[in-house]
């Protein structure tokens, strides 16, 4: 959070306590609500029994009565809260089963969290991330999936909303070309206020030989063209090494279309390579890009680090042939969004000499960083490549940070979401899943302190509009797989992952930036969204007046967004009042046309905490318009 805004918070906490004697930063409870932050003991959970000791062990310190053990069954409370909104939990806990660590789980409203708890007889605090309560009573339980943790209290709180400009618009590549520089400014001068469309094409032969696909499915759908196009480098390479054209539509997508591209790079190694001969062609259903454990592959990876290993050949070989593709760019000056050795964690915990879904992670974090400083190093010193935007794909784990290259190695870092439930193979048909997972937003955002954009690289469902505004997880471009075919299998686009209403209304709504709302000196100076300041669904409603940040007294006709005090001006002030209000209606009341202005996160719920929020964001120039939600 920056620093102003951090310091209005506080100020206003501490007028509404002195004068509403009302809690916290947002007034988080009506009359029959919860007050946050909130405390519960685990014995008084229901479903949990006193607990002093575990057996022999004595736990000495835990606040309260004595302890919950998570043993059987499970132990739940519930908080009542007046709106949607986001809010952290956190368990003080001991796990003294096993010193590997073990597994919990938390369930909010049926959604589930998950946590590994080390090996401590200590009582410690364990974060559980951000979660989302609805408006009333949510139920918030721990499972005994795994189990054997003890709970000596849970607090809830209301999350702290992140503070998008603290993220950096300067690439780790000093010698950046300028096209990718002004790429970058204007990637984070829309981060944390727009989500930009991508979509990823399909390699090899295109959609029934139809690369373009996917984006004429989209605009027949939406009347829209998704701004960002997903390629794959992963046929160029030394052993089938098939020119599919993904650089030729990488070109002709900047040049002709005014596009912003990004790449993944599924780069093969031979499954036999112990028997293999350098230069020799393998035909591809003899190759792999999965890790040696699910492919046989006798590849080991840990050698590609070691000069003079024919994995370490092999791999130089590799990065020659994608920086060819890479260079061709170059020379047309278009910079790429650059994803390459990517969910290299996935599979976490299965095997025990290494983790990942990819050979190039299966051997672990250490090996795994030095394969992208390699990556790194070659491309941008050997091949003098200077037009990638570098892009870490993460995971969420405890072990996650063990996995990050570092901030001097990545420009932005990424998630690939997938929970829709076809994708787990198990029959269900849960169809699709619209939430923002503000959890592992929340996460990624921490993983660099916020210094770092997070995008989400790779999705299936598009989240809801709604969910991505209220669960504060403002991803910087959201990217579907590409559809392989109508008959389900890998068909993202298909309705067993894509709610068409949401889908729709994403590509067309003010948060969402396609293709034609790209400035048309994207590559130049980088400018702000040319069609993205007016809504594109349903207009406004007349009575409230849309206050731009371009200037600090906007005109005033009649009403304006944000002028709780009616002074004319949208300050820190009428962030007070509103939650002066809030708390104590009676005590503190707003003029009719103060209630009008005042109504400014989503005009027509209500006036609520989210607007003073909006309002305290829009003074810190968070956002550059009131009201946040466009109707």
């Amino acid at each position: 959070m920056n620093s102003k805004l951090k310091r209005s918070l506080s100020l206003m906490a501490a007028a509404v306590l002195a004068t509403a004697s009302f809690p916290a930063v947002v007034p988080e409870a009506d009359a029959a609500g919860t007050t946050f932050p909130y405390t519960i003991e685990g014995e008084d959970m229901e479903g949990a029994t006193l607990w002093e000791t575990i057996y022999e062990t004595k736990l000495p310190d835990y606040t309260g009565k004595g302890f919950a053990y998570l043993t059987g069954g499970e132990l739940s409370f519930s908080v009542t809260v007046p709106e949607d909104g986001m809010y952290t939990v956190s368990v003080r806990a001991t796990q003294i089963l096993n010193e590997e660590g073990r597994f919990q789980t938390m369930a909010v409203n049926g959604s589930e969290y998950s946590k590994t708890i080390p090996y401590t007889k200590e009582w410690q605090d364990f974060d559980f991330g951000v979660v989302r309560l609805n408006k009333g009573e949510n139920t918030i339980s721990f499972l005994n999936k795994y189990g054997y943790m003890a709970i000596d209290s849970v607090t809830v709180a209301v999350a702290e909303p992140h503070d998008y400009s603290g993220a950096t618009d300067v690439l780790c590549d000093a010698k950046a070309t300028a096209e990718t520089k002004a790429l970058m400014k204007y990637l984070k001068s829309v981060y944390g206020k727009h989500v930009i469309a991508g979509q990823q094409e399909i390699y090899g032969s295109g959609h029934k030989d139809n690369y373009e696909w996917e984006n004429d499915y989209i605009k027949d759908l939406t009347g829209k063209v998704p701004a960002i196009r997903g390629l794959d480098f992963m046929n160029y390479n030394p052993l089938y090494g098939w020119d599919d054209k993904s650089t030729d539509r990488a070109i002709a997508w900047v040049k002709e279309r005014n596009g912003i591209i990004t790449a993944s790079w599924h780069i093969n190694v031979p499954i036999d390579f112990e028997n293999y001969t350098l230069g020799d062609a393998v035909d591809w259903q003899k190759c792999t890009y999965k890790n040696y454990q699910a492919s046989n592959s006798t590849f080991n990876t840990a050698n590609v680090l070691k000069e003079g290993t024919k994995e370490r050949e092999y791999f130089e070989e590799a990065m020659k042939m994608l920086a060819e593709q890479l260079k061709r760019l170059q020379d047309e000056n278009i910079p790429i969004i650059f994803r390459p050795l990517h969910e290299a964690q996935g599979n976490d915990g299965l095997y025990g000499d290494g983790t990942a879904w990819f050979w190039w992670g299966d051997r672990g974090p250490e090996v795994y960083k030095g394969l992208w400083k390699l990556l790194y190093t070659t491309l941008t010193e050997k091949y003098d490549l200077h037009n990638i935007i570098w892009e870490f794909n993460s995971y969420d784990y405890e072990t996650s940070p063990q996995w990050y290259p570092g901030d001097e190695y990545v420009d932005i870092v990424a998630y690939d979401k997938y929970n829709v439930e076809y994708n787990r193979g198990d029959g269900k048909t849960s169809g699709p899943n619209l939430l923002a997972i503000p959890a592992k937003f929340d996460y990624l955002f921490k993983l660099t302190n916020g210094k770092k954009m997070v995008a989400m690289s790779e999705n299936d469902t598009i989240p809801a509009v709604d969910n991505m505004i209220v669960e504060d997880a403002y991803w910087l471009y959201v990217c579907p797989w590409y559809d392989g075919g109508e008959d389900g299998g890998t068909a993202f686009l298909g309705e067993k992952y894509q709610d068409f209403d949401e889908f729709k209304k994403f590509y067309q709504s003010d948060l969402a930036i396609t293709l034609d709302e790209l400035p048309a000196d994207l590559y130049k100076a980088g400018g702000t969204p040319s069609a993205t300041t007016a809504p594109k669904t349903e207009p406004t409603k007349p009575s409230v007046t849309t206050t731009a940040a371009s200037s600090s007294t906007p005109a005033f006709s009649g009403s304006m967004a944000g002028d709780a005090n009616t002074d004319k001006k949208v300050t820190l002030a009428d962030a007070l009042a509103i939650l002066q209000y809030v708390a104590n209606e009676d005590k503190y009341p707003l003029t009719d046309e103060g209630k009008l202005n005042a109504d400014c996160y989503n005009p027509g719920d209500g006036i609520t905490a989210n607007d003073s929020v909006a309002v305290q964001r829009f003074d810190t120039k968070l956002i550059d318009k009131l009201p946040l939600i466009e109707k």
